[in-house]
């Protein structure tokens, strides 16, 4: 069975303390790989190759640091496929999914490559007399990144790029389920002249995680998960004296209003709900039926949910996958139950769904719940499942209501066609990214992605404009040059004269 291993100064270094993990294909029910499981001091070989790499990498100009990334950019999109047959084998979703993925990660590579004109600083003569000032922004050294297993390609790319470009080295602390797309960026990376040390992998669990957040070189750390690890994370982070972005989990809301499209809703909601089989922080859990939208909208839910095609992810026309495994199916399944003992009325339920061939697969039907109340614990905890929940209420201001008190706040949508509702809910909601007939409201990579509320742990969202402030610091400068008469001493607080 093949062995995923550590990468450490542009080489595959093996574990030295013998511990490894299955690596399962979910599809199959059965392991495909062993992954190899960090000890601190191999956390720690990583974070001295990176800090011993940071002073060359770091002086290296804006420029020449973004051609290699360009060069990394043009391999990314040649390996496309790659990729995404490595996602679908460990995670379980549609190779349609999986590039679509590996698709949005090289957006934020397009834009790291355009990072160099963002690190510009201001100039201002004469600010006081014989006195310039300026302003720079510079790398803050070696930082890491912990990433999830939804998205083993795309949310490392949030972060890597946007690191080197502006100047930092970087270890990648990879979800321990889906770990190989790491190593096809580090040897792409390689490949496109990145100097060794600048890009390294740790795989591992737990025990990686605390070395990397315990390391007093590690500078920042960037974290997307769920939400009890976001705030340890950010916790023991921060109290380590680290710049920490750590985006959590997410309950997301899509509003159906009486007069919208429901065509475009009832697809939206489907391809959003049951999109890589809900593993996704941006995921509709919960659609919110307004007024008498409610019926017509279950219905034609409850037809298209009975119909997903469900199966391998490599097979033809799959439309969802399994989940990504055992315990997470177990999870899953358990929920459905107690929404059942709660109250919810279970008009579709994907318990015990086979697929032929796939006995041992971990696969989980299309699940709609109807007559859902905030009380129930399929509306508070997030069940990164197929389960959609549908909430019923009278009026927008309702939903607007419960929206805002919700934990979360990562994603959210409203389908209507009256201007003014979109206008007022987009202003009134409390949560970082909105749409508007638009399900999943994921920014463009020169934008930047973050929740609000328990979504996010920091002051930072991620790529984008947000993630070049997170990966540099701000410095100002003033000079004066001794070509004019001593004005002597001065005892008081410098004033600008």
């Amino acid at each position: 069975m093949e062995t995923i291993t550590h990468y450490i100064k542009g080489e595959p270094v093996d574990t030295r303390g013998g511990r490894y993990a299955d690596v399962f294909n979910p599809a199959l029910g059965e392991p495909c790989a062993r992954v190899a499981l960090a000890t601190t001091d191999e956390v720690n070989a990583a974070v001295a190759a990176a800090a011993a790499a940071f002073p060359a990498w770091a002086a290296t100009p804006a420029l020449a640091r973004a051609r290699v990334l360009f060069r990394y950019l043009q391999l990314c999109q040649q390996h496309t496929d790659e990729f995404a047959a490595m996602v679908t084998r460990e995670h379980g979703k549609t190779l349609s999914d999986a590039a679509g993925e590996v698709a949005r990660g090289i957006e934020v590579v397009e834009f790291a490559v355009g990072i160099p004109q963002m690190l510009k600083g201001e100039f201002t003569d004469q600010i006081a007399r014989g006195i310039d000032a300026w302003s720079m922004r510079q790398p803050l050294g070696v930082v890491a990144g912990i990433t999830p297993f939804n998205f083993p390609v795309m949310v490392p790319m949030w972060m890597f790029p946007i690191a080197l470009a502006c100047g930092n080295t970087f270890v990648l602390k990879p979800s321990e389920r889906d770990p190989s797309a790491s190593l096809l960026h580090a040897r792409l990376l390689k490949e496109a002249g990145l100097p060794d040390g600048v890009f390294n992998v740790v795989q591992g669990d737990k025990v990686a995680v605390d070395a990397l957040l315990d390391h007093p070189e590690v500078q920042a750390v960037s974290f997307v998960g769920s939400t009890p690890i976001a705030e340890y994370i950010y916790a023991r982070g921060s109290a380590g004296g680290k710049r920490v972005q750590a985006l959590g989990g997410a309950k997301n809301h899509m509003v159906v209003m009486p007069d919208a499209d429901m065509g475009m809703a009832v697809d939206a909601l489907i391809g959003a709900a049951y999109g890589s089989a809900g593993e996704r922080c941006m995921a509709i859990s919960v659609a919110v039926a307004i007024g008498d939208a409610g019926d017509k909208l279950v219905a034609e839910l409850a037809k298209r949910t009975a119909a997903l095609k469900i199966g391998d992810g490599t097979t033809p026309g799959a439309e969802m996958g399994p989940v990504v495994t055992s315990a997470a199916k177990q999870r899953i399944e358990h929920l459905i139950g107690q929404g059942v003992e709660q109250g919810a009325t279970l008009v579709v339920d994907g318990r015990g769904h086979k697929v032929d061939g796939r006995d041992k697969g971990f696969f989980i039907g299309g699940t709609l719940f109807d007559h859902v109340t905030p009380e129930m614990t399929i509306y508070k905890e997030e069940i990164f499942g197929p389960v959609l929940c549908v909430v019923r209420l009278p009026d927008v201001g309702s939903a607007l209501e419960l929206i805002n008190k919700n934990e979360y706040g990562n994603g959210v949508a409203v389908f209507t066609r009256d201007g003014g509702v979109a206008r007022e809910f987009v202003r009134q909601v409390q949560v970082g990214m909105v749409g508007v007939n638009v399900p999943l409201p994921v920014p463009m990579a020169f934008n930047s992605f973050g929740g609000w509320k328990r979504s996010l742990f920091g002051d930072h969202h991620a790529y984008g404009p947000e993630g070049v402030r997170f990966y540099t610091r701000h410095k100002a400068v003033m000079q004066r040059w001794p070509n004019t008469a001593s004005s002597g001493v001065e005892f008081a607080f410098p004033q600008m004269k």
